[in-house]
């Protein structure tokens, strides 16, 4: 019973390593330092934005597409995102983000569906923003835990991937586009 305890706790421990130290939840801004083109807020997440996306569920398997219309409109240090999802089970939403540049490369965000004020850093070509969101009724209404990171490519593509967990367990993953219309 020892021997299976001990194997019980080391399982344990190489789990909990593995989700905070080797995973998509272990990286920090600091990671990106550097890194470049830079991210600007003001200037990125700027005029009409189209999306593309899908979306894991926690098995892994895509449960859901989707397209997006955003618009960013900035007044100094305060901005809004609104985007108009279209997804592929016929659903749409419509979400308008608040934003406000903080100091250093810190900012918040605020909008509907979000609880309290969510938390972003921007560092080199990257935003991490975190907060938690209540999903709409149809889609269980789950208040999740969200860790949304933004990459900046190049050629001024947006490479978001997004993490949603409830209770500590991942329960969904996003993988989206955000590119310029021209």
């Amino acid at each position: 019973m020892k021997l299976l305890t001990i194997c019980f706790a080391v399982l344990l421990l190489a789990t909990f390593a593995r989700s905070y130290l080797f995973s998509f939840r272990a990286q920090a801004p600091e990671d990106y330092s550097g890194t470049g083109p830079d991210f600007v807020l003001t200037k990125h997440l700027s005029g009409e934005i189209l999306s593309e996306g899908v979306i894991f569920g926690p098995d892994g398997r895509m449960s859901n597409s989707f397209t997006a219309r955003m618009v960013g409109d900035w007044n100094g240090d305060t901005g809004t995102l609104s985007e108009e999802f279209t997804y592929s089970n016929g659903t749409s939403q419509s979400r308008k983000w608040h934003l406000r540049l903080g100091p250093g490369n810190s900012f918040t965000a605020t909008a509907d569906d979000i609880v309290g004020e969510a938390q972003g850093t921007v560092s080199g070509s990257t935003v991490r923003l975190s907060y938690e969101i209540i999903l709409p009724e149809r889609s269980g209404g789950h208040r999740l835990t969200a860790t949304d990171w933004l990459y900046l490519t190049e050629d001024g593509v947006i490479m978001n991937r997004a993490e949603m967990r409830k209770f500590g367990v991942k329960v969904a993953e996003l993988v989206a586009t955000m590119r310029p219309v021209q």
